[in-house]
């Protein structure tokens, strides 16, 4: 395996790294409070950075990704793309693409998952009727505020389409440790659309009667690939902001003087940042691998669950170190460290406890033939 990035993908990531830096300051970034960053969002869509996803596929996002983790920028980057773009142009019928791809393309449309457990396997809460309607809660939603598209699965783990303004649907602002502009959604006899073709329809269309058939809504499949993307891409800003977190770290160890000499220069300020390194190292390559084995047409599945275990378990140290290494700065609610500290511990409550995972994966890999 190779995980040489392409020409296309290096230039969409370093036109990433330019606009997330230019625009997502620390100064900014305090100013939004839990809101999305309008202004950032047009940006990246005028720069054709959201389009761009499907020519560069996973791994040109998780690269896009590490970008925008660096800064901590305030949009829901991930999701959309995830949820809306890949989920759809992969698993979408022909008339779904057409209809709803050059919205999320341009960024007038904004997708997020409604998955109960995060980018986790999580108990489903959500059952649809005979009629296409869907009811149930999800406690929690990330960048639901400002999204206009949901990829909701329900028990079955069909995945639908739901339009958050329509009937039935309500949300509700929630906090959460990062500001991701996160809701609950409630769903009560809200009408969806199953994503893809479904057996015996016009492109999964005459939905009233899939709901009745064996096969109702997508694939059983779409939901697993659609799961593993979403780990293999949070566990791309993973890497991002645990990166972002050392550098600052590294920086302040190397002019903070103690004792006449620089923090750095101490061996056990050496070895937490050396550590720190291996790990986010380990989430990235982790990520690359298993994006890169998805646009290669591999099976990705168990290689998106060894990814979300590192950006959970070493994702969470590396944020505790980089807030560690500034001292008492660290602290400081307002200084920019500590939203790293945040955003690497959101990432680790969204992809689950590293215990989870495991479980998960052990599971997995005994279900499949030994070579």
């Amino acid at each position: 395996m190779d995980f040489t990035p392409t020409e296309e993908q290096l230039a969409a990531s370093a036109l990433a790294a330019e606009v997330f830096g230019d625009l997502s300051t620390p100064e900014r970034l305090a100013a939004l409070g839990t809101s999305a960053d309008a202004g950032l969002w047009k940006a990246l869509c005028a720069a054709g950075l959201l389009g761009a996803v499907a020519e560069t596929g996973l791994l040109g996002l998780v690269l896009m990704l590490e970008e925008q983790g660096r800064t901590t920028a305030q949009v829901p980057f991930a999701a959309s793309c995830v949820y809306g773009l890949l989920a759809i142009g992969a698993h979408g019928s022909a008339e779904q693409r057409a209809r709803l791809l050059p919205g999320l393309r341009d960024g007038t449309e904004v997708a997020t998952g409604a998955f109960a457990g995060g980018a986790r396997a999580g108990g489903p809460r959500v059952t649809a009727t005979a009629a296409a309607r869907l009811r149930g809660c999800v406690p929690v939603v990330p960048w639901l505020c400002g999204a206009t598209l949901l990829l909701v699965p329900d028990v079955h783990r069909r995945l639908w389409l739901v339009r958050v303004a329509a009937p039935g649907v309500r949300v509700e602002p929630v906090a959460t440790t990062a500001p991701w502009s996160a809701g609950r959604l409630t769903l009560d006899d809200a009408p969806a659309e199953p994503l893809g073709a479904v057996p015996g329809t016009r492109d999964g269309h005459d939905a009233a009667d899939a709901c009745a058939g064996p096969y109702a809504g997508a694939r059983a499949d779409a939901h697993e690939d659609v799961l593993a993307t979403a780990r293999t891409a949070f566990a791309g800003l993973q890497a991002g902001v645990c990166a972002g977190a050392l550098a600052r770290a590294v920086a302040h160890t190397a002019t903070r003087e103690q004792f006449g000499r620089p923090l750095a220069a101490n061996q056990g300020v050496q070895l937490r940042a050396a550590d720190a390194y291996m790990d986010t190292e380990a989430i990235r390559v982790t990520a690359y691998e298993a994006a890169w084995r998805r646009d290669a047409g591999l099976d990705a599945v168990p290689h998106a669950l060894t990814a979300a275990w590192w950006a959970s378990e070493a994702g969470k140290r590396v944020v505790h170190t980089g807030q560690h290494l500034h001292g008492g700065i660290g602290a400081d609610l307002d200084h920019p460290a500590h939203r790293h500290f945040l955003w690497g511990r959101q990432l680790d409550a969204y992809l689950g406890a590293g215990a989870e995972l495991l479980e998960e994966l052990g599971a997995l890999l005994t279900k499949e033939p030994q070579p």
